[in-house]
């Protein structure tokens, strides 16, 4: 806004002072010519019947006529006693410079010459620039006032209006909005206002389905874990086994249970302890071992080093579940799961990766998006595989689209300290 006054007043500005510069001239130029008709009538009434002057001629009413620091030249013929002569006179100050002039012919009685000097001409000039720049400059700060008090009243107003958008994303939404008088922004604090309450409603609800789920689901471990206690004390050794073997399933499940609905919830781990990686892959190839083998397919563990992380150990377990669940649904062949060291990175990477047909190009950029599939699944998987990790800082992303390879990257945790602390020691470990 002040680029387009200060724009408009040199548009305006620079044509005024040019007018200004040829008015003062013709103004200059008419005064002159009013002058020498005023004088020419003085000098014909001074003239006889027969066009000369007779006497002497009356110069001080001619110099009541010649501007200040100007000069009259008239040529005139006069009445002598050998006839008449031509004669020049004079009235006024002789220029030293530049003169201005204007002339004007009489025929027969002469001609008149009236000039003033050229600095006198400049001055006014000048002087009719300087008030035209004046008018334009203080047209300028005025334009640039109105400006910048516009522009305040509505910079301020968006400001508070992104203020309050950026809170909202960081998840507060407990400020309530204002009013601007400005119908634009108003609009704007509604929607925001509108958008407020239903995310409100939403996490009130998702939060109170949260907590039911919960609770079913810990009812019915609790179940469950009555009859393995019951099946626990059978006279069967390996009917004992099995049950002990579903009790730790249980209790991991329940403990993940409380972790997911943490992670649900916002609820972040203050200090996060580190994990074995190799440790918690290894867990999650044994759930899933028979689940491949029954159809007929091998899913194998690829480990180098024992690498460590600083992560939740359920959550990781949660993500990477979610990528072989995947890979035994929708890939085909073999699945590996591949962990190592990002050289120089001070990264994790855990890929899982099959021989199925992989990712299409127009499915790539949505597969992480909370429900799309295009299998046929609730397309809540990999959405929250991503939030999982994220929670702990790390990233889940799609390495290659054929074959299918999905990556799991997890800052490093320096494993000297890790294994001096674990007893354990630096070895692959293929499984």
């Amino acid at each position: 806004m002040i680029g387009m006054v200060v724009g408009i007043g040199l548009l305006l500005g620079v044509p005024l002072m040019f007018t200004a510069w040829w008015w003062v001239d013709d103004t200059v130029h008419k005064d002159l010519d009013n002058r020498l008709e005023r004088i020419s009538s003085e000098l014909l009434r001074q003239e006889g019947e027969d066009g000369t002057v007779s006497g002497t001629l009356d110069r001080e009413k001619f110099r009541l006529l010649v501007p200040d620091q100007g000069l009259l030249v008239m040529d005139f013929p006069q009445s002598t006693p050998a006839g008449p002569v031509q004669r020049e006179v004079s009235i006024g100050t002789e220029l030293e410079e530049a003169p201005v002039s204007e002339s004007l012919a009489l025929g027969e009685a002469g001609t008149l010459t009236l000039s003033i000097p050229q600095t006198q001409v400049r001055g006014r000039q000048w002087g009719a620039v300087g008030v035209v720049s004046l008018v334009v400059t203080i047209s300028v700060i005025a334009g640039v006032v109105v400006a910048s008090v516009t522009a305040g009243r509505l910079s301020d107003p968006l400001e508070e209006v992104a203020e309050r958008a950026a809170r909202m994303a960081q998840g507060d939404f407990g400020t309530a909005g204002r009013h601007y008088d400005i119908e634009e922004l108003d609009r704007m604090s509604s929607a925001l206002d509108a958008a407020n309450s239903e995310i409100i409603t939403r996490l009130e609800r998702e939060g109170r389905i949260i907590g039911e789920v919960s609770h079913q689901l810990r009812s019915r471990l609790t179940a469950i874990r009555l009859r393995l206690d019951e099946l626990s004390i059978h006279p069967d050794t390996a009917v004992v086994d099995e049950a002990e073997a579903a009790l730790g399933q249980v209790e991991r499940l329940a403990n993940d249970l409380d972790e997911l609905i943490s992670a649900a919830r916002g609820e972040r781990v203050a200090t996060l302890d580190p994990v074995a990686i190799p440790e918690q892959v290894a867990r999650v190839v044994s759930d899933f071992h028979q689940a491949f083998e029954v159809r007929g397919r091998q899913l194998t563990a690829q480990t180098a080093g024992q690498a460590a992380a600083r992560v939740t150990p359920t959550r990781l377990r949660e993500a990477l579940a979610v990528l072989v669940d995947n890979a035994l649904q929708h890939g085909e062949g073999d699945t590996v799961v591949d962990t190592r060291e990002l050289p120089g990175s001070g990264m994790i990477r855990i890929s899982v990766s099959d021989q199925g047909p992989g990712v299409t190009d127009e499915s790539a950029p949505h597969v992480f998006a909370r429900g799309y599939s295009e299998g046929g699944s609730s397309g809540v998987g990999l959405s929250l595989a991503r939030a999982l990790i994220e929670a702990d800082g790390g990233r889940l992303d799609l390495l290659h689209r054929r074959p299918p390879t999905f990556a799991i990257v997890v800052p490093r945790y320096d494993f000297d300290d890790f294994s001096a602390a674990t007893g354990l020691s630096d070895q692959s470990e293929p499984r």
